[in-house]
């Protein structure tokens, strides 16, 4: 991490965290769809140690679920502190990217179905269900309401 992406403590910015993972989600959910994508919700995240500058911020990305059009991308961040003499990766943060793949109108497109094939990607997959149910279920919710 860089100096201009910190503030004057040294702590990097999280608007810069998040930029870095929209773009690993990004690459991921385009390289799953092979279509252009854009995201269209993140989950919270959590920051769990600080990022300082001088730091290697690594981002890694799987996709866990698929919908019709939709790609949810488990987005993983881990942090070492080389001028600490650090080789360890110690887990920083981590969210959930929802992207929708386009196709070249801009419209959403259907992507092809998640090949799941072990029990942890399974559970994943019905993680990722469930947390795409409850999204619909509360933006029903909130249309009812106005």
């Amino acid at each position: 991490m860089m100096p201009s992406q910190t503030n004057p403590s040294g702590n990097v910015h999280g608007g810069e965290l998040m930029k870095m993972m929209d773009s690993t989600a990004y690459a991921a959910a385009r390289k799953y769809a092979k279509t252009n994508v854009v995201t269209a919700r993140v989950d919270e995240l959590e920051f769990h140690t600080p990022i300082m500058i001088g730091d290697l911020v690594t981002c890694t990305a799987e996709v866990i679920y698929v919908g019709h059009s939709s790609i949810e991308v488990a987005v993983n961040v881990e942090v070492e502190a080389l001028d600490l003499g650090s080789s360890t990766p110690v887990h920083a943060l981590s969210a959930y990217f929802t992207m929708v793949a386009l196709d070249r109108n801009g419209r959403p497109r259907p992507v092809p179905p998640l090949k799941l094939e072990t029990e942890e990607a399974k559970a994943a997959f019905e993680e990722g269900r469930k947390r795409h149910e409850m999204y619909h279920e509360r933006k029903k919710m909130k249309q009812n309401k106005q």
